[in-house]
């Protein structure tokens, strides 16, 4: 298989570029510079261009490209920019899927499209929540459409939490917890719907290959973990107690929207459509997710 990739420079597209390769398909990155290997092509999301030749035989498209939610506060430029960093790369993609025929578009999304549901179970039939993410999830997958439409498998991956033993989000807590500073974020009832790289890599491969799969699929462990058990779990991994609480008020007022919908919003979601299409988790629970990246 013949693998377009944009957004292959990050933390979950370097890894699946690897993985990949290794597994015998040929993986092309869309890049923003110059080309500098040959396995890149130029693109231009804002300007709706994609090199001449990109797309010449390509089986599947990958889209994982967008900004970084955090770090700072989202003010309204700032959201702006979070909006169409991944809503004009997909619209780009979608329509040259379309155009060209590719059969197949595996497109990034988060499991912010549930908003804050609290402790009810979400999975890929409940609605759009409410809040930035929400909205911001909302338009990224609609984005698609033009690909949908002309026929081709669209799989719009709603992620999780990665965690990785280099980079994402516990690059920023490992480092406090093996210091003992470890602690939950408000009341820690809000629940943690986490991944490891592995298992996030390995359903995005297993979405390109298996036919039966399309439209949105929770990439999320099947056992997600409230704020203060994932706490106390990631305090056992690095044999540190977890005692701390950093208070929802003072995460607002440092980071407003950004912390309260970060962190403090929570989503319980399951992985229905994964487990039902057969596919097998590497790391089925919090502590072995937390035993390979820790």
């Amino acid at each position: 298989m013949r693998v377009l990739i944009a957004g292959a420079s990050g933390l979950i597209g370097t890894s699946l570029t690897t993985r990949l390769r290794r597994s015998g398909h040929e993986v092309v990155r869309l890049v923003r510079r110059e080309e500098r290997a040959a396995d890149e092509r130029r693109w231009d999301p804002p300007a709706g261009e994609i090199a001449d030749g990109a797309l010449d035989g390509v089986d599947a498209v990958v889209n994982l490209a967008g900004a970084p939610l955090l770090p700072g506060r989202w003010s309204a430029a700032r959201k702006q920019v979070l909006l169409d960093s991944r809503v004009e790369p997909t619209e780009v993609l979608a329509e040259a899927v379309a155009e060209h025929g590719i059969p197949v578009l595996v497109n990034a999304s988060a499991v912010g499209y549930y908003g804050d549901p609290g402790p009810s179970i979400v999975d890929e039939t409940s609605p759009a929540g409410r809040g930035f993410l929400a909205e911001l999830c909302t338009a990224w997958e609609g984005a698609t459409e033009a690909a949908a439409t002309a026929g081709a498998r669209v799989v719009r991956i709603r992620t999780g939490l990665v965690l990785a033993r280099k980079g994402g989000l516990l690059d920023v807590l490992r480092p406090l917890f093996r210091l003992g500073l470890g602690g939950k974020l408000g009341d820690g009832k809000q629940y943690m719907p986490w991944i490891s790289l592995e298992d996030e890599v390995g359903a995005i491969v297993f979405a390109l290959e298996n036919e039966s799969l399309s439209g949105a699929v929770n990439l999320s462990g099947p056992q997600p973990a409230t704020n203060a058990a994932f706490t106390k779990a990631l305090g056992r991994a690095v044999h540190r107690p977890a005692i701390w609480q950093v208070p929802g008020f003072a995460m607002k007022i440092a980071l407003g929207q950004a912390a309260e919908e970060m962190a403090l919003f929570g989503q319980r979601a399951i992985p229905r459509v994964l487990e039902e299409a057969g596919y097998a988790f590497r790391h089925p629970t919090l502590e072995d997710a937390l035993a390979a990246a820790t």
